[in-house]
């Protein structure tokens, strides 16, 4: 048996913890002296140790800790738990990391306020073009919402083309719509251009119709990181006497595997105010 010391030194934790387990239920000593009142635990005490350890960790509470253990779930079961419970945890961390490149962004364009180069805008028309495309819908136009929707439909886009035997003849173009259904969700289009007929099937292949004015910008980087680049752009429109028509579409000019380095056109539809 060892003391209470030298098990918390084998199972990596702190004397008070195993104190808290035992006055909680959730890890007896195997003997406790009945003169001392000392503390002792055995080694295969240490297999329950590393299960509520890594419950724990997880973020599971004591009682739900409890009553997991309690139950002797076996070994792969356990692991399966905690193979799903990892997931959640690292799909909340990337949420949270997806928030804080959205706060930087954010905090970038109230620190360029008021001295936001627009020298940098071009005004220009945009002849038609032939694209194929898949359409989904996002919540709404936040980062957060067209993220996870245009990322797994391009994709899709390029997997079907692939299948079809049709290679992209240029830039993928993102563009966005209010949604039929409205309540402020967006009808996102991931599209490509191709040199291919006019069809409709798993995909649909139509002219985008050209723009006879569009003011336009070039964003340098990540698109989770576009908001100081599209507030430019917004000021610009706004000082020289005209008004937006429209969602920006969006010309992947490079997309290189790191995000970061990505050039990207936005090309927002404009008229001279009256």
């Amino acid at each position: 048996m060892f003391t209470i010391g030298d098990f918390a030194r084998h199972g990596r934790v702190s004397v008070r913890m195993l104190r808290h387990y035992d006055a909680t239920g959730l890890l007896r000593p195997a003997r406790v002296d009945a003169v001392s009142g000392y503390r002792h635990y055995t080694a295969a005490q240490l297999a329950r140790l590393n299960r509520i350890i890594a419950l724990k960790d997880l973020g599971f509470t004591l009682q739900q800790v409890r009553d997991i253990v309690d139950e002797k779930v076996g070994v792969e079961e356990l692991r399966g738990m905690l193979r799903l419970r990892q997931a959640e945890l690292e799909t909340a961390v990337a949420a949270a990391e997806a928030r804080l490149v959205q706060v930087e962004a954010r905090l970038r364009a109230i620190e360029s306020e008021g001295h936001m180069p627009t020298n940098d805008v071009v005004l220009k028309s945009v002849p038609r073009v032939r694209v194929a495309e898949l359409t989904a819908t996002a919540a709404g136009y936040e980062p957060a919402d067209i993220g996870p929707v245009i990322g797994p439909l391009y994709d899709e886009l390029f997997r079907h083309l692939k299948e079809a035997g049709i290679a992209p003849a240029g830039p993928g173009i993102a563009y966005y719509e209010d949604a039929p259904e409205g309540g402020g969700r967006i009808s996102v289009h991931a599209a490509v251009q191709v040199s291919a007929p006019l069809q409709d099937g798993v995909f649909r292949v139509h002219d985008l119709p050209s723009l006879d004015r569009t003011a336009t910008i070039v964003h340098r980087g990540s698109m989770e990181t576009v908001l100081p680049t599209a507030q430019t752009l917004a000021h610009w429109i706004d000082a020289h006497g005209y008004r937006s028509t429209g969602y920006p579409r969006e010309i992947s000019l490079e997309c290189p595997e790191n995000r970061d380095d990505w050039v990207t056109e936005l090309q927002s539809p404009v008229t001279p105010m009256s």
